[in-house]
């Protein structure tokens, strides 16, 4: 099972990748990163994404409404559940921005980010791999 230093370097093998990052959206710290930022500034591309992700982390239009008996109260459906949200993407003219949740055994903020390059990125396959790659990555 991959660390998050062979996870971005699989996650750059993608056709397009222009670079990629792990980061904790609570903290919006980079756990680690890759290739290219869309500015030049890794750290302030985590933060700035990780503001992304949380919004729709918490966003509940997002979450599953509880039904049935075994339904929990919100505070308690909340509490180490992972985010409803699998993924964000977000299109700009030039690339792709890719922000994959990492669901864990503990209680996990952490989303993989993928920069593509639009003309040579392939969106469909990046996902489909990000996803795969996500459910491997062992955070230590």
């Amino acid at each position: 099972m991959p660390g998050i230093d062979e996870c971005l370097l699989e996650v750059m093998r993608l056709p397009g990748a222009r670079g990629a990052a792990v980061v904790d959206w609570t903290s919006g710290l980079a756990l680690g990163t890759i290739g290219e930022s869309p500015h030049g500034d890794h750290e302030a591309t985590a933060a700035e994404t990780a503001e992304v992700a949380r919004m729709a982390a918490e966003q509940p239009a997002f979450a599953p409404e509880p039904t049935g008996p075994s339904a929990a109260a919100p505070d308690e459906a909340a509490a180490g559940a992972p985010p409803p949200v699998e993924d964000v993407i977000v299109t700009t003219r030039a690339g792709y921005h890719i922000l994959r949740f990492v669901e864990t055994s503990f209680d996990s903020s952490v989303f993989v980010h993928l920069w593509l390059d639009r003309a040579e990125g392939n969106l469909a396959l990046a996902r489909i791999r990000l996803g795969e790659m996500a459910e491997r990555l062992v955070l230590a």
